[in-house]
């Protein structure tokens, strides 16, 4: 049973994150410290800059914590929070935690300005569509053993999971829709 959520407030978009929480009425934390991890039963970690955010893990000494979290917790990583969850190849400036299997192209649907929302068929909620922001998002470009796709865009995966952590290339923190957030407490809880 999931008592409290963290969410890593290095950088990014951890503020719409830990609202959604709070909207929900679900118990949580801006992580800023990595003892903090210790009072947390899922991480999220946010959309926003991964090398800035891959950078502040590593400066802010978050990578062996993080890494040590996950062997027996979950973590959510939104954009480029799964970018650091991936088993992408080390780039300049950037070293995913290689927690779950699969690779991804960064900026993949291209900068700033090219952002969009789309609407996407969740695998676990067939009422209506979800309004997705994509905002310099990923694509997963390899999905490993084990990797279960939940939603897709154009017949892309922009949300999967193992079974214990999850990963989105959209923002679903952004808007009112809950289901995603929703969806994954209850995964961790059942």
């Amino acid at each position: 049973m999931v008592r409290k959520v963290g969410v890593l407030a290095l950088q990014g978009n951890y503020i719409q994150h830990k609202r959604m929480l709070d909207t929900l009425g679900i118990n949580n934390i801006l992580v800023q410290y990595p003892q903090e991890l210790e009072k947390c039963d899922l991480l999220i970690i946010p959309g926003g800059e991964s090398t800035a955010i891959s950078k502040q893990i590593d400066r802010n000494k978050f990578r062996q914590p993080i890494i040590n979290f996950v062997k027996t917790n979950s973590v959510l990583g939104t954009c480029a929070g799964m970018i650091l969850l991936s088993s992408t190849k080390e780039a300049n400036n950037l070293k995913p935690l290689g927690v779950m299997d699969f690779k991804v192209e960064r900026n993949a649907y291209g900068r700033q300005v090219s952002s969009f929302s789309g609407n996407l068929h969740l695998e676990f909620d067939n009422t209506d569509n979800f309004k997705a922001i994509f905002i310099r998002a990923p694509k997963v470009s390899n999905l490993g053993k084990g990797i279960k796709i939940l939603a897709t865009y154009k017949n892309y995966p922009v949300m999967i999971t193992d079974g214990r952590h999850f990963a989105t290339t959209f923002h679903p923190e952004i808007g009112t829709d809950v289901r995603i957030h929703e969806y994954i407490m209850e995964q961790i809880n059942a």
